[in-house]
């Protein structure tokens, strides 16, 4: 649980204070109140060990990139975290274990002390990571739950896609929140895809066989991109997503799909890939944007399209004036989503 739960601060303090205590008639004095993090285990002798600010902790992590052994990772390269440890930790299967730990303003609490089965390390492990992911991305998983600002988000063409999940989205999502324009902040997003990031995210589509075989047409659009002509990347784009779902799904289900179908195993595909449903891939999410906005409907007899919406630019429908690079950035973001999620 978090310290956002009002029965946190009941057993931290009960907590704390047993802990005093105990360590008190063991001839030693500590004060937990300003402590960051604290390990206690309890062995099957009913020995304990604790640490406190003390404990080495190594975080599973899917990066957006290529990372050699010993180089620096920063918040901008992680995709995902799934899994927190303490590597250094002799943890047993009749251990009984409590974890506190403070991120950013908030603390995480997470304890097993079941007595009818062993402690399972692995899953353990799960819990943590994913209650660490939880509280250090909190403002977006406040967002998705939040219908309104998700809602303007959706409206406005954006999603909290991998490449831009850290500090990138939280602009957006911030002027969104509070009914300012975005135009800055997508202008500022537009100029940080300089060509060597495109590189990179070409680079990742490479590396997957459905992406692969288009790489050409693939090429044509971050090329594209960099020359500023967003016509040419939706137009691309935007036609070639369908296509490189369906080689995925006929690599992995063995034949072909509708596009229902094929939006249904992204979804399916990702949460199997990251694990969970709520990973920071929020693959249901993703789900709902490209329902309600990449393949919302369309009625071709308005005419009256912008070229955010497949069908529209498909139909040839979409507005000439709503071929923008911030559009084509987002179908460059959105295709990109799948080179995670398949």
């Amino acid at each position: 649980m978090s310290s956002d739960e009002p029965l946190f601060h009941k057993l931290v303090e009960n907590l704390v204070g047993a802990l005093a205590h105990l360590t008190q008639q063991a001839g030693s004095h500590l004060n937990l109140n300003a402590a960051n993090d604290m390990l206690l285990i309890i062995r099957a002798d009913k020995t304990a060990q604790l640490w406190v600010n003390a404990v080495a902790v190594s975080i599973n992590v899917r990066a957006k990139r290529a990372v050699a052994a010993g180089e620096p990772l920063f918040d901008s390269d992680i995709a995902d975290i799934t899994e927190l440890r303490f590597p250094f930790v002799n943890i047993g299967s009749t251990d009984k274990i409590v974890y506190l730990f403070r991120q950013d303003w908030r603390f995480g609490l997470f304890f097993d002390f079941n007595p009818a089965k062993d402690l399972s390390i692995s899953e353990m492990e799960k819990a943590i990571g994913t209650l660490y992911r939880r509280l250090r991305y909190k403002h977006l998983y406040d967002i998705l739950a939040d219908r309104n600002i998700f809602g303007r988000l959706i409206d406005a063409g954006w999603f909290p896609f991998v490449e831009i999940v850290g500090r990138e989205f939280k602009e957006l999502a911030l002027a969104c929140e509070a009914g300012f324009p975005l135009e800055e902040a997508e202008e500022n997003l537009v100029k940080n895809f300089d060509a060597a990031r495109l590189d990179r995210v070409f680079e990742r589509w490479m590396s997957r066989p459905h992406f692969k075989r288009r790489e050409r047409l693939l090429a044509s659009a971050i090329n594209a991109y960099k020359a500023q002509e967003p016509v040419a990347v939706i137009k691309i784009v935007l036609t070639e997503m369908e296509g490189i779902l369906l080689d995925a799904h006929k690599a992995t289900r063995g034949g072909g799909a509708k596009l229902k179908q094929l939006l249904e195993f992204a979804r399916t595909t990702a949460e199997e890939k990251a694990g969970a449903p709520d990973t920071l891939f929020f693959p249901a999410a993703f789900a709902e944007y490209l329902e309600k906005y990449t393949y919302a409907n369309f009625d071709p007899r308005t005419q009256e399209g912008d070229a955010g919406s497949r069908h529209a630019v498909g139909h040839g429908a979409a507005l000439a004036d709503t071929y923008t690079q911030s559009r084509a950035l987002r179908a460059i973001l959105t295709l990109d989503q799948f080179a995670f999620y398949t």
